[in-house]
């Protein structure tokens, strides 16, 4: 577990490379998709942070809503605009919905919204350790799930979402994509998982600590005891090298628990006997 090929952020503590023992799992195929998430929210009446707090991060590119529900950049990444009225079914703002997207990872959904989806399909988030042998493949210190292969590789063939052009202002959508893709897009890894890199971010169940893997223990490790933010991983469909290089199977992020954005979700596992 961690990062071998060097391309890792010193802030992300994705080093040291270490041995981890894990017990099996089953995970999701797929993140949850906006269909799977409307069907817990049918059945729960569930609202998520972003509704109660009425407002999430929508990429400016993506942004469609009046003029009076945008409420300025978020500071420090100017390409974020904080929309009023964004949420899971409005994943770009009021003048959006999720017509022809079922399929698409649901976004804009805070990790306590991927813990209460969990409790009541009887399942839970994938640890950090978890997620990172599922996103593997079965294949040992490789950069990402096919294998070592560049995302766009020199047969030019796309293997992930993520972004092309110059980052933030011009994506050419080579892939195929400007904002999230249907969650079966490009190719499974060698386990059967879809886009556990690029598309969109991932929740885990850890908490986050850069210094963890230094101390963590070689059997299971769920993270640290304390801290304020939760892992993701996976990076998503704004993943660019001028940018954010974190499209990696050991590359690590982080956010508050009641966080949201428009290029974030989650995949589940099941609970142990």
């Amino acid at each position: 577990m961690g990062d071998s090929s060097g391309d890792g952020l010193p802030a992300d503590g994705e080093i040291p490379v270490h041995d981890v023992e894990l017990r099996g799992f089953e995970i999701d195929a797929t993140p949850v998709t906006n269909a799977q998430f409307a069907r817990f929210v049918d059945s729960t009446g569930f609202v998520t942070d972003a509704e109660r707090f009425a407002s999430s991060a929508v990429f400016h590119l993506l942004v469609a809503a009046p003029a009076s529900d945008i409420t300025g950049p978020v500071a420090g990444t100017p390409w974020w605009i904080g929309v009023r009225g964004a949420d899971w079914r409005h994943p770009g703002g009021r003048a959006t919905s999720l017509a022809g997207i079922d399929d698409h990872p649901v976004v804009h959904v805070s990790w306590n919204d991927a813990a209460a989806y969990c409790d009541w399909a009887g399942r839970r988030l994938p640890t950090e350790a978890e997620w990172e042998r599922a996103a593997r493949g079965g294949l040992d210190r490789a950069a990402y799930p096919w294998g070592d292969d560049p995302i766009d590789g020199s047969d030019g063939v796309w293997r992930a979402n993520v972004w092309q052009g110059a980052f933030p202002v011009r994506n050419t959508a080579e892939d195929g994509w400007i904002g999230t893709a249907p969650v079966r897009s490009f190719s499974p890894n060698g386990f059967g998982l879809w886009q556990a890199v690029g598309n969109v971010w991932e929740w885990c169940a850890d908490r986050f600590d850069a210094a963890y893997y230094a101390r963590s223990p070689l059997a299971d490790p769920a993270g640290p005891d304390a801290g304020d933010e939760r892992v993701l991983r996976g990076g998503s469909y704004l993943c660019h090298p001028s940018y954010c290089n974190r499209y990696r199977n050991s590359a690590r992020s982080r956010n508050t628990p009641d966080s949201s954005m428009g290029n974030a979700g989650f995949r589940t596992v099941g609970l142990r006997a």
